[in-house]
This record gives structure tokens, sequence and C-alpha cells, in this order.
């Protein structure tokens, strides 16, 4: 600056001090959505009132508080059209659909991580290579207790409705991971095979009940009826009684 002519020096001074045109345009646009007068004009939005010396000035709204106020008219308006008059989604109607995509997504999971089912979640497996595998379990770990054929011999026979701990592949995958009745039961499993394992060998056994073995043993346990085949035996029977002629 200093090596500077005294023109060259007026000219950097007045660049220096010029204000930006961006920080110029944000002032313009400021004033503008403020709507109010300058103090050199105000006398013409003066009102007559005078308390003690205090005088009231009769500004506009400011354009910002409008255009605020006309967006949620329009928004309003929007809103309801698409949700009251239109088919438009609720926060109810959201919910239910990311439910429904949860549901999916944790089933295409599930296919990928058998090991995560347990006694409360478990489901019949009917696919063949699930029932396969359930076989070959149940040859190498199980024929000795309950014979290859299911009729029982230490074990329980599994070709009977009868069963100690409750039938159905909830109560047998169970019995399979936590052990039979203490002391005289079966062993628990649940170290040796894995979950997904344990329901494969439980959906295979099932499929004893019903048939005849060779030698089979006399029954044990309760007779056990599925609650969730009652319920819907029962819905059968209404709906088909719903549908009689009188």
């Amino acid at each position: 600056y200093q090596s500077l002519d005294e023109k060259a020096k007026l000219r950097y001074d007045a660049r220096k001090s010029e204000t930006p045109a961006f920080v110029k345009w944000i002032n313009k646009v400021y004033k503008k959505m403020l709507g109010s007068k300058p103090i050199q004009e105000e006398h013409e939005i003066i009102l007559d009132h005078n308390y003690d010396g205090i005088k009231e000035l009769d500004n506009s709204l400011p354009p910002w508080w409008l255009y605020g106020f006309y967006a949620t008219i329009i928004f309003g308006a929007i809103y309801l059209l698409r949700y009251h008059v239109f088919n438009g989604e609720t926060q109810f109607d959201e919910l239910e659909t990311e439910y429904a995509e949860a549901k999916i997504a944790i089933e295409e999971y599930k296919k990928t991580a058998k090991d995560l089912v347990d006694f409360n979640t478990v489901e019949l497996l009917t696919d063949a290579s699930d029932l396969n595998n359930g076989k070959k379990i149940f040859e190498v770990n199980c024929v000795v207790c309950h014979k290859a054929d299911g009729g029982g011999g230490i074990g329980p026979n599994l070709t009977d409705p009868y069963w100690i701990l409750g039938g159905g592949i909830k109560n047998v995958f169970k019995t399979i991971s936590e052990g039979g009745r203490d002391g005289k039961g079966m062993i628990s499993w649940k170290s040796t095979l894995k979950p997904s394992e344990m329901a494969q060998v439980a959906s295979y056994l099932l499929q004893f009940e019903g048939t005849t073995p060779a030698e089979p043993k006399a029954a044990e346990g309760d007779i056990w009826v599925d609650p969730d085949a009652e319920s819907s035996s029962e819905a059968n029977e209404v709906s088909a009684d719903s549908l009689k002629v009188e």
C-alpha cells in the first residue's frame, strides 16, 4: 500500500470501502421483506394518537409475515384435498404400509438367518430339503430312542396323538431344545444342534403322527389338540352356518 501513488491509493480505498454486490442484494431483500418505512418517511404514516408524547405509526404487516400466512392457507387447502377429499395416505396408512414392508423384510431376512428361530417364532417346515435334513438328523440322533418308524422305545411313541410335553411345532421344538422332564426325559440338544436343525427335525418327526409303526409303544401323556386348528375349525363352522338358507 505504501508503494502506491495517491491515485492508486484512492482507487484501493474506494474498492475496499465498496459494499459487495451479494451483501447489497441481501440488504435489499431484507428491507423489502421487512416493509418498514425509513425514518425520514415516517411522517407519512404517523397516526393522530398521542399518548404522553408517544405517537403510533400505521405500519402495514411485514411482507414476510403475509407471505408466510398465504403459504399456510395454500398448504391447508392442499392438505384438505389430499387427505380428506382424495385418497392420500394418512399417518396410520403409512404406519400400516411400513409394518407390511417390515414383515416382508423380516421374512426375507429369515431365509438367510434361519438360526435366529426359537420356540416362540418357529414355524412348521414343509420344504423337501428341510424335511430331508430333518430326516438325516433324526436317523443319526433320535432313532436309538424313538425307532426309525417313530414307534417308540426308550423314548415315547411319536405316531399317536399323545404328548408328554405338548405337541405341535412350538412344543416339540422347545422339548428338543430344552430337553424333556428332569431326571427321566430327553437331554437338551441346543448345544449340539443349531436352531435351524432343531426346526428341521421337529418338522420331520411330526410327520409320524397318524402312521402305523411295526411295534408301537403304549401311549404316554395326554391327547394334544392344536388350539390354532380348533379356532380355524370353529371359524369355518360359523362361516358355513352363515351361508345356510333357512
